[in-house]
Parts: structure tokens; sequence; C-alpha cells
């Protein structure tokens, strides 16, 4: 990692051109916000009831129509004398004065309650996904989320082998072909399999953008641009009721983000505006790749690419050999009449990279295991964001009975994700990752305990606070990991290494349609298996290290520097052992990576 950092301070460190490209990347995730945002408006159950059916009624009742039809076709049910979602009266054989004596089932569909979150037509009201096929519902909110899942993991190992860039566009090229073919599916089946793939198409996008701008950052500017990212998502989420108001269509609403995602790509797909990631071209050894993008941030940034006498004191962080070979190159360009290429600084600096390992090498996300803390690490953070998205429904358990519409839930989401996003920009970087995310923790835990054991003894009131409060926390836990997991894992396998802590948050989400398939039966179980998670994931946060003001690691072995340190003093000099003693012992103690 000290060699790269000469080599991105004489390409102008960051300046005006990875300054503009930090922030042109915060416009793509709004249209990925709005893809996001789409899966509880297309599942959204309205209010429904059975369609009378004449033909079941006694002679006497067939002529009536209106409320009295409704009141001879269909119970009322519960304290409130609600009708019937999914049953008929049923009547004996027919006679003038007969009298219901049971139900039975719909038999001409049912009528709903429209529109439902602004549509007018959805995939609930389309295939009739309520009653006996209301497990269809979750099936497909789970299969979407699988494709998150996957998406993350499969294409994060594709960025960390085939370039930032290349996944980028080939994941928006398939989300922008799968959301057209979703807007044309025939079937549910067919809806099923398309969500599945586009949800994985969107995750590898949104992966691979994540870690590109985090790799255009230097280390005082890293969190403002990733929080930057999640409010202009959340910006995008909180545009698609509009949206879908204007649409009323399940199937245009879905055209529309295919098309927001081709423009996307339209925009960009030119290198000018989503360059390759000059941090993983070098530490894969790809230097000629490298040498163009930097030339082109230099010339960009107002800086003299040929100019030396500022920088060439930065040399003395090479080897002894590189700094032969470089005093070569130097003494070479002073003299002019010898000199038979250009030697500018940019290429000095890549040619002492280059002495080490002339030839590309690429790593598997496998290769974890070969590392002292790294894989450890990773496991953590991995463990905190599944408990950060499986906690969350525990929480809005609390809230949906109270608010059965369909905005105040959703909207009040998006605000507690604003909410997380500022608390995190305040904090992380005054207190530091780890002691922000054992806050979070914390909260998590607790308002989960005190919901699951005291709730049918508190107020109304204190118990929608404490859901609120355990939805926020949960939020920045989940937001957090992410960001903390990016900054630990190296270069070279930083998209399969936060693929795996991503996948692991919507694998957590997963569990609550999972239970919703059984009629919520086990949830009360399931609370309490993310709730004693939490109390679990507050003590292994403690083994993080922080990754406040460090430079991005870029081997697996830099990554092994970042050691456990204090939690309430601020950047160490030098690190103390961790407390997981590693897996075998190395004859030097190792020292904190400093950015």
């Amino acid at each position: 990692m000290e060699l790269e950092v000469p080599v991105l301070r004489a390409a102008g460190g960051f300046g005006r051109a990875r300054r503009l490209l930090a922030a042109a990347s915060w416009l793509p995730c709004v249209a990925l916000g709005l893809a996001l945002g789409s899966e509880p408006l297309l599942t959204a159950l309205p209010a429904h009831h059975c369609r009378p059916d004449p033909a079941l009624l006694p002679p006497t009742l067939r002529a009536l129509s209106g409320p009295a039809l409704l009141d001879a076709s269909v119970p009322r049910l519960g304290p409130a004398r609600a009708w019937s979602s999914c049953l008929l009266l049923r009547y004996p054989e027919p006679t003038p004065r007969a009298r219901p004596n049971g139900t039975r089932s719909c038999t001409r569909g049912w009528h709903y309650a429209l529109p439902a979150a602004g549509l007018l037509r959805s995939p609930v009201t389309q295939w009739n996904l309520v009653c006996e096929d209301g497990w269809k519902v979750p099936l497909e909110q789970t299969s979407h989320l699988l494709g998150w899942l996957l998406g993350c993991v499969i294409l994060g190992m594709g960025c960390d082998r085939f370039g930032r860039r290349i996944v980028f566009l080939a994941s928006l090229v398939l989300a922008t072909g799968l959301g057209a073919g979703e807007a044309l599916a025939a079937s549910f089946p067919a809806l099923l399999a398309l969500r599945l793939l586009h949800g994985g198409a969107l995750a590898g996008a949104s992966l691979s953008l994540y870690v590109a701008r985090l790799e255009l950052c230097d280390p005082p500017h890293r969190l403002t641009f990733s929080m930057g990212a999640s409010l202009f998502s959340v910006a995008g989420t909180l545009l698609l009721p509009g949206l879908a108001l204007l649409a009323q269509d399940w199937r245009l609403l879905q055209g529309l983000s295919a098309l927001a995602t081709g423009l996307l790509l339209l925009f960009w797909g030119f290198p000018t505006l989503f360059p390759e990631s000059p941090c993983w071209l070098l530490a894969t050894g790809q230097l000629a790749q490298a040498r163009k993008i930097l030339w082109h941030f230099a010339e960009a940034s107002g800086v003299d690419p040929e100019n030396t006498s500022e920088d060439e004191s930065s040399l003395a962080a090479g080897n002894a050999p590189a700094r032969r070979r470089v005093a070569w190159l130097l003494e070479e360009r002073h003299h002019p009449h010898t000199c038979t290429v250009s030697c500018p600084l940019i290429s000095i600096e890549l040619d002492m990279l280059s002495a080490g390992s002339p030839q590309p090498q690429h790593y598997w996300v496998l290769e974890l295991w070969h590392t002292r803390i790294t894989w450890r690490n990773g496991l953590i953070l991995g463990f905190s964001s599944l408990v950060g998205g499986g906690i969350r429904a525990s929480f809005l358990q609390r809230l949906v009975p109270r608010e059965p519409a369909f905005y105040g839930p959703y909207f009040l989401g998006a605000g507690l994700e604003v909410a997380a996003t500022i608390f995190l920009l305040l904090t992380v970087d005054r207190w530091g990752r780890r002691l922000v995310l054992l806050l979070g923790t914390l909260v998590m835990g607790l308002m989960s305990l005190l919901l699951l054991s005291g709730a049918q003894y508190l107020p109304g009131w204190t118990v929608l606070s404490l859901s609120v409060l355990g939805l926020l926390a949960s939020q920045a836990v989940s937001t957090l990991s992410s960001l903390f997991a990016a900054e630990i894992f190296p270069t070279v396998i930083r998209g399969a290494g936060l693929g795996l802590v991503l996948g692991a948050g919507f694998l957590g989400q997963a569990a609550t349609p999972l239970a919703d398939m059984h009629g919520r039966r086990g949830f009360f179980l399931q609370h309490v298996v993310f709730a004693s998670f939490a109390i679990l994931a507050l003590l292994c946060v403690l083994l993080l290290p922080e990754s406040r003001g460090r430079g991005l690691p870029q081997s697996l072995q830099d990554a092994d520097r970042l050691r456990r340190s204090p939690l309430l003093r601020g950047r160490p000099r030098q690190d103390l052992l961790p407390l997981l003693p590693p897996s075998h012992c190395r004859s030097q103690p190792l020292l904190v990576q400093e950015g």
C-alpha cells in the first residue's frame, strides 16, 4: 500500500477530477433507488372481499344488488364487522326463507379497493395473489431478495476478476433487459424468475458503483461521498410513489424503471464518467491502463504530470532496487541527450510498482482463509449485517398494525434511513467506525429485548418510540457495516468481501417473507433469535480494528496489518495485539497501517 500512495499523489491526489467523478456517481443511485423501492409497491395488498355470486343465493335473494347483495353474500367478521376477505356465505338447499348455515371459498374472484399504493393494477390484483394464493406474495419477495444476495456474491467476485467498470456496465445491460421483461411478463412464474434475475443485476450495479466510488476517495472524504450516495438512493425511493400515481399500472412502472437504468447505461457507459478504478488496476498489476487513467486525472486536476520537483522525495518509500532504478530514470531525464523516452513522475512511480510483480495478478475470495485477521473481521461484519437486516421486521411488526395504510410505513422507513445516514455522517468520522457500530448494535439489541419482554405492559406511545428507535439503529448498523467492510477488505478482493457482507444483510431480510409464507407462525421465535444475535454481535464488534483515517489496504498482507486498537482513544501510532489469537504465529509484530 505504501507504493500506491505516491502514484495517486502524483496524479493530483483527490483533486478536481476525482471529486467530480465521485459526485457524479451519486446520480445513478437515484435510478437504483427507484428499482430497489419498487418491491413494496408491487406486492402491496389492497383491501378486498369476494365478489357476490347470485347463483349461490336462494331465489328470493338473487334479485338484490349493491350493498344488499353484498350483505347477503359476504359474512362480516371481528369486532369491527369488516367484510371477510376470503369467504362467501353458504346457504342450504334453495328455500324461500333460507338462512346461511356456513361459509365457503370465493367462486367469482375478488373485489379490490383501488388504487393500492397508487396503482390501479398490480401483480396482486392481476393474478389474484390473495387467500389461498396469498403465499405467492412472500415467495416473490423472497425470490427478489435471493436475487440480490446471489448478485452481491457472484458479481462481487466478478468485480475483482474483471474490474468495476465491466461489471457495472454488464449489470446495467442485464437490469435494463430484465426490467423490460418484467413489464411484459405473461404469468406469475415468469415474473418470479425475472424478479430473481433482475435483483441480481441491480445488486451487481450497486456493488460495483459503491466500490468504485470508495476507491476514488481519499480517507477524509470516503464517509461523505458514501453517505451522499445513500441520500440519493433514498431520494429515488421517495420519488417512486409519485411515479406510481402517474403510471397507475405496474407494467408501465416497471417499464419506466427499465428506461431509467437504460439512461444510466447511455451516459455512464462512457469511460469519462465511469473509468476503471485506478486502485484496482494498481493492486492487480495492470500498470499500462492505470497510467492512462492517472495521466487523465492529473491533467484534469490541473497538475503537470511531468513535474517531478515537488514529489521526488516521496520515492523514498520504495525499496532499494526500485529506488536505484528510479534514480537511473531521473538521471536519464536530467540528461536529455541520452534519455530516449519520456520519464514523467507518474511513470517513475509506476516503475517502482512494476519492479516486484510485472504480471497482472487476480485473487479469489477463498484466499481469505489464508489470512490471519481479515477473514475474522469480515465474518464479524457479515454477522452484524445479518442481524441488522433480520431484526428490522421485529420493529416493523409493532408499527404496521398501528398504520395499516401503505404510505405511512413506506415514508417512515425512508425517513428513518435519511435520519440514520445523517447520524452516521455526523458521528462516524468524529467517534470512529467501531464505536458507532458498537453503539448502534447496543441500541438495536436493547430495544429488541424491551419489546420482546414488556410490549404488553408498556403504553402504546412507548412501544411506538422503541420500535422507531430500533429501526433507526438497525438501519445505521446495516449501512455502517457495509462501509466498514469496504474499508477493511483489500482492493484485490474488496468486491467479493463486500458482496458477502451485503449478501448476509439480504439473507437477514429474507427471514421476514419466509415467516409470512407460514402465516407468521414462529415469528416470536424469530424475534428471540435475532435479539440474541444482537447481543452476540455486540461482543464481536469489540474485536474489530478501526479504519477511520486510514488508507484502503491493497493486498491481503496490508489488510492483515489492520489490528484491534483501543476503543476510546484517538488513532494510535501502534496497534495492540488482537483479542483472538492468530492461526499461526509470526516472528515480528505487525504495526497499524496509517492512511
